[in-house]
């Protein structure tokens, strides 16, 4: 299992990296909450919630790239936040990977998250999950299928069972903020909780 399975559109890619092992250094986090981003209007996923909506620049070059590369960016200038690229080479799209539960260098991951009140806390959230794996800005277009890179990806076994995933809105998104491309494992306590950007448009009641 490699880089080419996530070659495929946002949604696809989002499911497939439900369950996957993602591993920096000594601490591994099994991946239970994702959200799929699209790209820009030439491609064929428009998205104006993702980076990548207003074409390439020097932030988000590595969404128009090969499937499998780290994408990683700073989030209210506080927290790094982890995406997987995915798609074809040259169309633009990623996953952001929302929250995890740490399996494997649990002390390390406390000791990066002495806030976090329990150990499903530690990577709850995006901004989480990069504190808690040690992922900074420096790691940026990281081939995570390499062998021999720092942080890496493992793809686990696709969960063809249409009850085991829920979807959901996108967290936090003005735009698009209905489309729903947030999925998660719902038996995982790591999951975090969702909150509407109060810039996003309100849904309207049926009559």
């Amino acid at each position: 299992m490699g880089a080419e399975e996530l070659a495929v559109e946002p949604l696809r890619a989002a499911r497939r990296l439900l369950g996957g092992i993602l591993r920096s250094g000594p601490v591994g986090m099994r991946i239970v909450e994702v959200e799929a981003y699209g790209g820009d209007p030439a491609g064929p996923w428009p998205d104006p919630a993702a980076h990548s909506f207003r074409g390439p620049t020097p932030r988000n070059t590595v969404m128009f790239g090969p499937p499998g590369i780290l994408y990683v960016y700073f989030s209210y200038g506080m927290h790094t936040c982890v995406n997987v690229t995915s798609g074809p080479d040259g169309v633009a799209s990623a996953v952001l990977v929302r929250a995890g539960e740490i399996v494997d260098g649990l002390e390390l991951a406390r000791g990066r998250r002495p806030a976090a009140k329990t150990d499903a806390g530690l990577a709850r959230g995006p901004g989480n999950v990069g504190s808690a794996l040690g992922i900074g800005l420096d790691d940026y277009g990281t081939r995570l299928f390499d062998p021999a890179a720092p942080i890496r990806l493992e793809l686990g076994p696709e969960i063809t069972d249409v009850a085991a995933v829920s979807a959901g809105p996108r967290v936090g998104v003005s735009v698009a903020a209905d489309r729903p491309w947030r999925l998660w494992l719902p038996d995982s306590p790591a999951v975090s909780a969702y909150r509407r950007s109060p810039r996003a448009p309100r849904l309207e009641r049926p009559a």
